[in-house]
């Protein structure tokens, strides 16, 4: 999935990019506890895809990083294509000296370019202590550190309309079933159950990777993710049925399937959340709330609440998270102050700066809750954290892209053709293997 994908198009590139090159930071009083400001006149180019708020947030933490070295920032955003970006101007002989990366298929790319300086032993020392041991994987390749998760997001959570609950009188649901159970009464009290940005093949992956975590468990999640196992397996089998269940139900899926598939990401917290309710409910990750809350004027934990996704069958409640991996390019033109950035970033002071701001959780477990700007993002937070070894990353973003992030491709357009039509999930499976094989041995 990519997780902003959808959000980051309402932003007007021209301006974007105009804020991105033009502005820098600007250096502060505050003095660090060791070192100075001795980064003065020395610049660090940061790329990321980061646009309007997630962009304007981050510079805060760059403007944190010039008070206590005195090093200048540009940021440059590079589309959602990071790959293509960072490839091109390298090529060019202008590779920026820090990229923040939102798919470990691509820092696994990346790294076995040969793009990538590894951690600086401080970075890695001090991610090693505030981070569980799934971050520091994710961000290690061949054995090498090279990518610290700064940025996270926590996609097993359940948005709903308090007042569409309160309606139907129906409580958070505890298990999956629970949770269909009580989409039909709110769609027997006037409402369909669920909003889904079928349109966005993304949120259909990370639909299926919740139920397979939580019903085939984290081992298999894991083999299926490295593809040491098929798609033809009878795992995958049974969570497809499993969310065929509510692709087929004309209750829970706010205007059956045809609707569904012409609704983009934006579009189902709308029908959720907007002037015009359409749906009781819609799962994504925890940036639906900021959504709710910053395009429709929604309080958080009042208007807008969310449960977490629930456990399916016998297995446990899943914690699929995605998150943005800083790394520092061998080709930038200043790895040491950008190994200094990194081991900024590494610490809970620079990821207090934007949970404060908001729109934002991490994976430091270091990072005091109280930083957060408001009680529904620290428990989603605080979730994310407790949940340790067990969280796992979402499984499309490890994937090559051409199976796990094309539009209208592999994976995504795949589960696109199983929201139309549900009715065979032993053929989808088998279609899914065969993506996969081509896309994994390529």
């Amino acid at each position: 999935m990519r997780i902003t994908t959808s959000i980051r198009t309402a932003a007007a590139a021209s301006t974007v990019l105009a804020l991105a090159l033009g502005a820098s930071a600007c250096g502060g009083s505050t003095e660090p506890a060791s070192g100075g400001k001795d980064l003065k006149g020395q610049t660090v180019t940061v790329a990321g895809v980061w646009t309007g708020s997630e962009q304007k947030n981050f510079r805060k933490v760059l403007d944190a990083f010039t008070e206590r070295t005195g090093a200048k920032t540009v940021f440059v955003p590079t589309g959602d294509n990071v790959s293509t970006f960072v490839g091109s101007k390298i090529e060019g002989g202008n590779a920026p000296d820090v990229a923040l990366v939102p798919q470990v298929g691509v820092l696994q790319q990346f790294a076995k370019e040969g793009w990538l300086e590894p951690l600086s032993e401080k970075a890695a020392s001090t991610a090693g202590a505030n981070l569980a041991e799934v971050w520091k994987n994710y961000g290690t390749v061949d054995k090498t550190f090279y990518g610290l998760y700064f940025k996270a997001a926590h996609k097993s959570t359940v948005w709903y309309s308090p007042s569409a609950f309160q309606q139907a009188g129906v409580a958070e649901p505890k298990t999956f079933a629970d949770m269909l159970k009580s989409g039909r009464t709110i769609a027997d009290s006037g409402l369909p159950a669920f909003s889904v940005a079928g349109e966005d093949g993304w949120t259909l992956t990370d639909w299926f990777e919740n139920i397979y975590l939580s019903q085939a468990g984290p081992e298999k999640y894991d083999q299926l993710a490295s593809h040491s196992m098929p798609w033809t397996d009878a795992s995958v089998v049974k969570a497809l049925t499993t969310l065929g269940e509510v692709f087929k139900d004309k209750q829970l899926l706010a205007g059956g399937s045809s609707a569904a598939l012409n609704t983009d990401f934006p579009g189902s917290v709308e029908q959720v959340f907007g002037p015009k309710p359409k749906a009781g409910m819609v799962y994504e990750g925890d940036f639906v709330g900021g959504m709710a809350k910053d395009d429709f004027g929604k309080k958080l934990g009042e208007d807008a609440k969310f449960f977490p996704f629930p456990a399916v069958d016998s297995g446990k409640a899943p914690v699929v998270s995605g998150g943005d991996a800083a790394v520092v390019l061998k080709d930038g033109k200043n790895k040491k102050a950008a190994q200094r950035l990194l081991e900024f970033l590494a610490t809970p002071e620079a990821a207090a700066v934007w949970a404060s701001a908001g729109g934002f959780i991490s994976p430091n477990k270091d990072v005091d809750l109280a930083s957060y700007a408001d009680d529904t993002t620290r428990a989603t937070a605080e979730s994310l954290v407790d949940a340790g070894d067990s969280v796992r990353f979402d499984m499309s973003d490890q994937a090559p892209a051409a199976f796990g992030g094309t539009k209208g491709a592999g994976e995504w357009k795949l589960l696109q053709d199983f929201l139309r039509d549900p009715s065979n999930p032993k053929a989808t499976a088998a279609k899914l293997e065969a993506a996969a094989a081509k896309a994994y041995k390529s």
